[in-house]
Order: structure tokens, then C-alpha cells, then sequence
């Protein structure tokens, strides 16, 4: 098993990351509106919904009164919105407690070895695994950026890792959150998943599973829960993607626009970074490292813990007429789906260049899409979409 040391100081991925957050939760500064047609995601006082998103429960034949009191659990029929017009979160104050974010299960997208094979497109010799290593405590010092995504799914809670990453629309003020595909919606045989959450800096100190035992909301959460109130993906996953990534792997990418649960202060403003998304990034073969960060909840894992890999990338070919993705040897398991991948840029800072996608069934490597122009058309438009606000 290769040692990462040598590639994580050649790198300064983690100085580069090791920023001190500027606050410790949300509070009620700095106020940051929406277009009005884009408040679907928050509640009003007395519980009822915003007007366009009870509009679009209506269409659907799901009464808007009953969503947050338990009809989100109805994943039938045409009631699993699918379309990327029909995307619908209200905020359900408190549904995310420290118990239920714990027993949350990772989407692993996963696939067997023989899934790839050198003769569909240009796919490198598997990397050598790279043990996955805890990160630094607290997490606000060393990679402020990452935290968890939490939200519903047919199976039940599930997780997956994300960014936070900068909106040129919204220069210190970002509420984008980068994330996997697959950690928003269910691909070509389903819809969007309910009650997506973001929680930067997620277990901040670390601590283990007997500590937080009776945790205060907190200490499992520092920063509070963000609530999607938008969500973005790409064409060919809604079109593509599957339980195993499928040929819609190469583009399972997704962002989020999010807003925090209390208070109206920034995603950004409230952890004190974000990261830059790289999608020019040069020839996987001219990449000397990149690193890969998340919460890895499968076994032998139990999704606390932030870990990260660091790697030299090689190509995995999925179908000939799609993108190579980036592969790299990795430990981690299911829960660091989505988590960002970082390569240090022309100016020393770390810039996102992807996310993790999928992996063997038996860990080892992690795979990610390489994020090109169809990636950046996903990201300009919900910063459009919410510029300025």
C-alpha cells in the first residue's frame, strides 16, 4: 500500500484548505434574499407553503398541507417528481436530528470489477489502494468547505458528502454546495429525493460514536442545517444514471442552492470558505496529485469521521462514447459519494475539479466525472439563477 505523505506535502491540498471559519452558525446578519418564484423550499409562519411550490405539489396531486406533515413518505407513482422543473424541498423545521442523521445509510454506487474492461475506451491499470486518512480536528481549520448531505430516499435517510463551493454571482456570499448526481436524484428510474440537507463541517471535533451518544444538535452540527431550496443536475444522468452509475456516470455531478434552516446568513459568510470549481482542468495525464474528500459511512467506516485520499489520477473508461472519468486509488466506502475532489491550481489555491461518483464493491479506488463544459452550464445557471440574492 502506497504511503500519501510524500504526495500530501508535495500538494498543499490541506494548507491550502486549512482556513478558519469566520463564525460559528448561522445567525441573522447579513440578509440574503430570493426571486420570489425561488422561495419554494421555505415555510411561511403558521406552516403553509410558498405559492409556487404549493402550485407545483398541486399539479402532482399532492396536497401542499400534507407534504410536511408525512405525504413527502409517499414515493408513488407520479408523485416522485422527476423532472428538473419539478424539483420541490419545503423545510421541515427539526426533521434532521442528531439520531436520524446518524442512522442515515450511504447511496454507494458501486459496481464489480468486471464492470470495466480495457477495451471500452481508454480506461488506465487499476490504481493501488491508498488508505483513507482521518482529517485534522476541528474540521473548520482544515477543510471548512466540506460537510454531508443528508436527505430521503425510497430506502430511507441516506448521506453523501459535499463542498461548499464560490458563486460568481454572489462574490463571499456563495450558497452553492456541490455534490454527486446520484445524491439528488435517482437517475432514469426515478426522481428527486426529499429533504435534502446540507451540514458543513459535520462532527467538527470528531468524535466518536459513544461521545455523541447524547450530543447537544451542536456538536453534531456546529453550523446547522442548510435546506436545498433549488437543485441542478445534469441531462444525461436524469437520462442515464442508475443504481451503479451507469453510462450517466461521467456526468453525476450536481449543485445545490441552499439556505440555512435559522437565520439568513450565507453558507459562505457562516463556514469562512469556499472553493473555486476548476472546469478547465489540464490532461489527467499532466495532474500529479489530486485529492479526494468525504465522510465514508460504510463498513469498515461508520460515516462520523472525515477522511481524505490523495492520489495520482489515472483515466476509467465506462462506455466508449462517453468522458473518461478520473480514478484514483482510495479506501474510502458509500457516504464520501458526492465529497469534492481538489488539485492545487496555477496559483497555489485548491480548486475543485470533481466529485466521487462510484467505486468497487470492495473499495479500493474512487471515481469521479472529469467536469467540462456541460459541468459549467449546470453551475452558471443556478448561479444566474440566484444572482445577486
Amino acid at each position: 500500500m502506497r504511503s500519501i505523505r510524500p504526495l500530501l506535502a508535495a500538494t498543499g491540498l490541506v494548507a491550502a484548505l486549512a482556513l478558519t471559519a469566520t463564525a460559528c452558525g448561522p445567525s441573522e446578519d447579513d440578509a440574503t434574499g430570493r426571486p420570489a418564484a425561488d422561495s419554494a423550499g421555505g415555510q411561511k409562519a403558521g406552516g403553509s407553503l410558498p405559492g409556487g411550490l404549493a402550485e407545483t405539489l398541486k399539479k402532482h396531486g399532492v396536497d401542499p398541507e400534507k407534504w410536511k406533515n408525512g405525504e413527502w413518505k409517499n414515493w408513488d407513482g407520479d408523485k416522485w417528481l422527476r423532472e428538473a422543473k419539478d424539483f420541490v424541498n419545503p423545510v421541515i423545521e427539526g426533521l434532521w436530528k442528531p439520531d436520524r442523521m446518524k442512522s442515515a445509510k450511504d447511496p454507494a454506487k458501486t459496481m464489480a470489477a468486471g464492470d470495466v474492461s480495457g477495451d471500452r475506451g481508454v480506461t488506465d491499470p487499476e490504481p493501488e489502494p491508498v488508505r483513507a486518512e482521518p482529517e485534522k480536528t476541528p474540521y473548520h481549520d482544515y477543510a471548512a468547505p466540506v460537510g454531508k448531505v443528508f436527505f430521503d430516499s425510497p430506502e430511507g435517510s441516506m448521506v453523501c458528502s459535499g463542498t461548499v463551493v464560490k458563486d460568481p454571482g454572489n462574490p463571499g456570499r456563495s450558497n452553492l454546495v456541490w455534490t454527486a448526481g446520484h445524491c439528488v436524484h435517482a437517475g432514469s428510474k426515478g426522481g428527486w429525493y426529499r429533504n435534502i440537507v446540507f451540514v458543513p463541517a459535520y462532527n467538527d471535533r470528531g468524535k466518536s460514536a459513544a461521545a455523541l451518544e447524547h450530543a447537544q444538535p451542536q456538536e453534531v452540527a456546529p453550523y446547522g442545517a442548510y435546506w436545498a431550496d433549488w437543485a441542478t443536475t445534469s441531462g444525461e444522468w436524469l437520462a442515464d444514471g442508475g443504481p451503479t452509475g451507469g453510462e450517466g456516470a461521467p456526468y453525476d455531478y450536481a449543485v445545490l442552492h441552499v439556505k440555512p434552516e435559522k437565520g439568513t446568513k450565507s453558507l459562505e459568510e457562516t463556514v469562512g470558505n469556499a472553493l473555486a470549481v476548476d472546469f478547465d482542468a489540464p490532461e489527467i495525464s499532466r495532474i500529479d496529485a489530486m485529492g479526494a474528500w468525504g465522510y465514508p459511512a460504510a463498513p469498515p467506516y461508520d460515516g462520523l469521521i472525515m477522511h481524505k485520499c490523495v492520489d495520482r489520477p489515472g483515466r476509467l473508461s465506462i462506455s466508449p462514447s462517453t468522458p473518461a472519468m478520473y480514478r484514483i486509488g482510495c479506501t474510502m466506502t458509500g457516504g464520501s459519494s458526492g465529497g469534492g475532489w481538489f488539485r492545487k491550481g496555477d496559483d497555489g489555491k485548491s480548486v475543485l475539479v470533481s466529485n466521487t461518483s462510484i467505486g468497487p464493491v470492495t473499495s479500493g479506488w474512487l471515481a469521479g466525472p472529469h467536469l467540462g463544459p456541460g459541468a459549467e452550464d449546470v453551475f452558471t445557471t443556478m448561479s444566474e439563477k440566484f444572482a445577486g440574492h
